[in-house]
């Protein structure tokens, strides 16, 4: 693979197992060769192939179940490649990161694509490669042409070539898409003096639906500070909703603010910084974060939390 830009980030196109190793692990291995820092994030199974074919030198690769590190796919930027290419500030980085597979459903795809066009923005002018498979039997047409918008280099049966439909940020925008909650769902209207109202509702809601005892803390939590977020950054008010939807509780906060930055909760802020990190927790703490920000519209978000 021809590196001539400090970021690299090609998708691969596999069909079966065979063409899978043939395009991740001689890749993993250049790296290790080169002394590179290498990660893989994918899911299991194909973790099991790359481990098994790596034999000894798996114990050289950090491997993560994508499945499981990104289940929320506004998580994987900043704690699974951010996480491991910031632990590795010199030298080129190499990480394999699969965060669209088969089992995906429809409402999680729409993040999946923005985080696979904003990770050519969060890693602009950095020395890092990321390279993406793409099971092309199992996926939708339609999942790979967007793969072929979001990705600068497409990959297919040991070719290698320049997408002419490169287009991250029309990607971004095109997934931009109005989020409605169900009609009969109740809404609470909530001011900074009534933040403790709310975080509380929305819990004895939450708990209500049937969400387990242990997930409730970190639902308050997000709740907590997507709200807060609205009184600052929302023209100090906003409207709370929470619905059960397909075995999860929906938490929607809608305010009249927009967020601008399309990383926002996706880049790790500095040490030093204080605050700014409230969206980024949510993202830690949901198994799914959709968002839709536009100008006169406002914000709506909506936290999804597996019961």
């Amino acid at each position: 693979m021809t590196e001539t830009e400090p970021f690299v980030h090609p998708a691969l196109f596999y069909r079966g197992e065979r063409e899978y190793l043939a395009g991740t692990v001689p890749f993993l291995l250049e790296g290790l060769d080169a002394g590179e820092a290498v990660a893989v994030a994918v899911p299991e199974a194909n973790l099991e192939l790359i481990r098994g074919e790596l034999g000894a030198r798996a114990a050289q690769v950090k491997l993560l179940d994508m499945t499981q590190v990104g289940r929320n796919p506004g998580r994987i930027i900043p704690r699974v490649l951010r996480a491991f290419a910031d632990a590795h500030p010199t030298g080129r980085v190499r990480i394999i990161g699969e965060p669209i597979w088969a089992g995906r459903t429809p409402t999680e795809y729409p993040a999946c694509v923005q985080h696979e066009a904003l990770i050519n923005l969060a890693f602009q002018g950095r020395e890092v490669t990321i390279l993406c498979p793409y099971d092309a039997v199992s996926l939708e047409e339609t999942v790979l042409a967007d793969a072929y918008a979001t990705h600068p280099t497409i990959i297919e049966a040991g070719t290698e070539g320049t997408s002419a439909a490169y287009a991250p940020e029309a990607v971004i925008s095109r997934y931009n898409e109005p989020l409605r909650a169900p009609d009969d769902v109740p809404q609470m209207r909530y001011a900074a003096q009534t933040l403790p109202d709310v975080r509380h509702y929305a819990t004895r809601r939450a708990a209500a639906l049937g969400m387990h005892e242990s997930r409730l803390q970190d639902f308050a939590l997000a709740v907590a500070e997507l709200t807060t977020n609205s009184v600052v950054h929302g023209q100090g008010s906003g409207e709370l909703r929470v619905w059960l939807q397909d075995g999860s509780v929906v938490c929607e906060v809608r305010d009249a603010g927009l967020l601008a930055d399309p990383l926002a909760g996706r880049r790790p802020p500095p040490p030093e910084q204080r605050g700014g990190r409230g969206l980024l927790m949510v993202h830690v703490l949901a198994d799914l974060v959709r968002i839709h920000t536009a100008p006169g519209e406002g914000t709506t978000i909506h936290g999804y939390f597996h019961c």
